[in-house]
């Protein structure tokens, strides 16, 4: 007698209930206004370059990716030696995109660290040296030149299907591996008003800023023009200079309440909480209800050296029901981060679930906290 065995998934469905209430605000502190602001129009520049990796253990581009032997051979006809693409086979050479941030005020004799990841089909750059490439700006120009020897934070080693990767082998970093050509500094004197912008939209923080700024002075020289911006009248304001002026103001301070805020990485099932974040009273229940359909298709035959019967399949389903306790935790008034994962722990909650409880929470109006699902 045969039998086939056909499953159905099992089924989770976690339940929360939620009680809402008023929250205390948490405490503000005091920072620099250097840590929550830039300067309008002072920023990094994005350097980009395409180049050729050499010296790796075979670990390079293989035959079928042409354009790095096409690559290899225009390096080749640069320094007066002909070759033909079509006939060259090299293991230990790859293809490679070279990108850095050029910062400002930067002069030409400066160094920058670059990152260099492979384009190919490249097992690792272990090993390998960058050589010579151009790192152009979004208009085109050279700003940089970069070369040297790339430092891996990761292997790849093995032969065949027995392979150990750690990390990524195929993206390396040289360490101050391109020096500035081209000058990419801001003129700070023709600027009649210095703008700061603060990193988190903040109407009040704005408020704070320019009124921080004002007192400093003894007189009206910054306006909040909007949630990130704080303008600031140079001229009015009678610094020496420009410099001296941003100085000034960077050294004073405000009390900064930084912004509640929940970020949820639903693919691997991450959580980042912030410690301004708080809750309401809030209970928790969760349980699982697990549902198994298995279907066995049995054949029935007649008796050995029997002259009647026929052969006839069977089929027997069974259901099988398993309705787990729902486990719960209760988060009383004031309650904050802490509590909430070592509740949720404490129930045997996973990353997941997690996740989906606190949207639960968010939609009842228990997370006094901006959700964000990446």
């Amino acid at each position: 007698m045969r039998s086939l065995l056909y499953k159905v998934a099992a089924t989770v469905f976690p339940a929360v209930l939620l009680v809402p209430s008023a929250q205390a605000a948490p405490q503000a502190r005091q920072v620099l206004l250097r840590d929550i602001t830039d300067i309008q129009g002072v920023r990094d520049n994005q350097l980009v370059g395409y180049g050729l990796v050499v010296g790796l253990r075979g670990t390079g581009d293989r035959q079928q990716t042409f354009f790095t032997v096409q690559t290899l051979a225009n390096e080749m006809q640069r320094m007066g030696v002909q070759i033909s693409p079509g006939q060259v086979v090299v293991k230990n050479i790859a293809a490679v995109f070279v990108t850095a941030a050029l910062p400002p005020f930067s002069h030409p004799g400066m160094k920058v660290d670059i990152t260099v990841s492979s384009v190919g089909d490249a097992k690792s750059l272990e090993g390998g040296v960058l050589l010579m490439t151009s790192l152009r700006g979004p208009d085109g120009q050279v700003y940089a030149e970069a070369q040297g020897s790339l430092a891996l934070g990761g292997y790849s080693e093995g032969v065949g299907g027995n392979v150990r990767s750690v990390n990524q082998p195929n993206v390396g970093r040289v360490p101050e591996g391109a020096i500035v050509e081209r000058e990419a500094s801001v003129d700070l004197s023709r600027f009649r008003t210095v703008s700061f912008m603060l990193r988190t939209s903040d109407f009040t923080a704005a408020r704070d800023i320019a009124d921080v700024i004002n007192k400093e002075f003894g007189k009206p020289v910054a306006v909040a023009q909007d949630s990130r911006t704080i303008a600031v009248d140079v001229q009015g304001s009678g610094a020496s200079s420009v410099p001296a002026l941003i100085s000034r103001i960077q050294g004073l301070s405000i009390r900064f309440q930084a912004p509640a805020k929940v970020v949820v990485n639903e693919r691997t099932g991450t959580i980042v909480m912030g410690g301004a974040v708080t809750l309401s009273p809030v209970s928790v229940m969760h349980g699982s209800l697990s549902i198994q359909v298995e279907t066995v298709h049995e054949v029935s035959q007649p008796l050995p050296f029997s002259n009647t019967g026929t052969t006839t399949p069977v089929e027997n389903t069974t259901v099988a029901v398993k309705d787990a306790p729902a486990q719960s935790i209760r988060l009383e008034d004031g309650a904050d981060v802490d509590d909430l994962i070592r509740g949720l722990h404490a129930i045997g909650a996973t990353s997941h679930d997690i996740v989906a409880i606190l949207q639960a929470i968010k939609a009842a109006g228990g997370l006094q906290a901006d959700l964000e699902v990446i």
